[in-house]
């Protein structure tokens, strides 16, 4: 009984980031200059070719926590198409997936010359997700359940879809982005969970400032859960300066979600709604690029002491000789 009720408060203190998911849970690793994880139309859009590397680890303190690890790789091919490939490996207590997305992206360019960005985009991103449940920790020694075999590792293997665009102008952008666009049967989950893991996502940003001094960045990520309804906004901002070595940067993302989980507070009954705040701290040297988050969930009700701590390694590779002329970090 007591594995039954860990289970039950994992996910729902996990809350709308990863309900209902098929693939890479929607976390703020974007932020770590990794827009393509969330967009497939950003794959080959930006100046240089994008290797990243990110580690997300949930509650430490606690057994069978939520933790992500993905592998990215995007970049150009030829003058108007982009490629990319994404490995992901995902727990979360006693599910767990493992998934490949393959991507093509189309760039059209608007630009006067070669150093004006003017780029609207389309991408799409095919995936093949195992998913994975482990039922032979459901049941301590001597329990008893008829639904449940206590024995068996549970495995499936599920085909989906991506696609969304993107414009990227000057210091502007916005992305937008449907995930799971396929309606997918998960066998292992039949009769618990829709055919409809539906996401919608929406990005926009705009980057203002001086680049002798500091450049800033405010942003926001709306997400809705077609079967659901869930939604939830990101509120972001971000700071870069340059530096003789590259460059320093940091910022800091709220998240709070539309919707809310009822529980008792011991005289009654109250509400909570799933939020977040995630300082974000990174720095670019040369090729290099490291970042580190921490995320902070709000709220009376809390599971564990611990927060979400996340680390980011990146390299760009094959970068254009000259680079566009606006402050466009995810781009240039």
């Amino acid at each position: 009984m007591y594995s039954k009720i860990k289970f039950l408060l994992i996910c729902l203190f996990v809350g709308i980031t990863a309900y209902s998911q098929e693939g890479i849970p929607v976390y703020s690793d974007y932020l770590s200059d990794n827009y393509y994880l969330l967009h497939p139309s950003m794959a080959g859009a930006s100046n240089c070719a994008k290797l990243r590397l990110t580690a997300r680890k949930q509650w430490f303190d606690q057994e069978d926590a939520p933790a992500l690890q993905t592998l990215s790789y995007n970049g150009r091919i030829g003058e108007k198409a982009g490629g990319g490939i994404i490995l992901f490996n995902d727990k979360n207590g006693y599910h767990s997936q493992k998934g490949v997305k393959f991507t093509y992206a189309y760039h059209l360019m608007f630009s006067r010359d070669e150093i004006d960005l003017n780029q609207l985009s389309f991408g799409i991103s095919a995936g093949l997700i195992q998913s994975q449940l482990d039922e032979t920790k459901f049941l301590q020694s001597g329990d008893y359940d008829p639904i449940v075999d206590g024995t068996i590792v549970q495995k499936d293997s599920y085909f989906n879809i991506d696609f969304g665009m993107s414009y990227n102008y000057l210091d502007f952008y916005v992305h937008a982005t449907i995930k799971n666009a396929i309606e997918t049967r998960r066998e292992i989950y039949t009769g618990y969970e829709s055919d409809n893991l539906r996401k919608f996502i929406l990005s926009s940003g705009y980057i203002f400032g001086n680049s002798d001094r500091i450049l800033w960045e405010p942003s926001i990520m709306f997400q809705y859960a077609d079967l659901t309804k869930e939604k939830a906004i990101d509120f972001n901002l971000k700071a870069y300066k340059n530096m003789d070595f590259g460059r320093l940067w940091g910022g800091l993302s709220y998240r709070t979600s539309f919707d809310g989980a009822e529980y008792n507070n011991g005289s009654g009954t109250s509400k909570q709604r799933y939020q977040s705040i995630s300082p974000i701290l990174g720095v670019n040297y040369k090729n290099f690029m490291f970042a580190y988050t921490y995320s902070h969930l709000g709220g009376k009700v809390q599971y564990g002491t611990g927060g979400f701590h996340q680390i980011t390694l990146g390299l760009d590779l094959f970068c254009r000789r000259e680079k566009y002329d606006c402050n466009c970090p995810a781009i240039n």
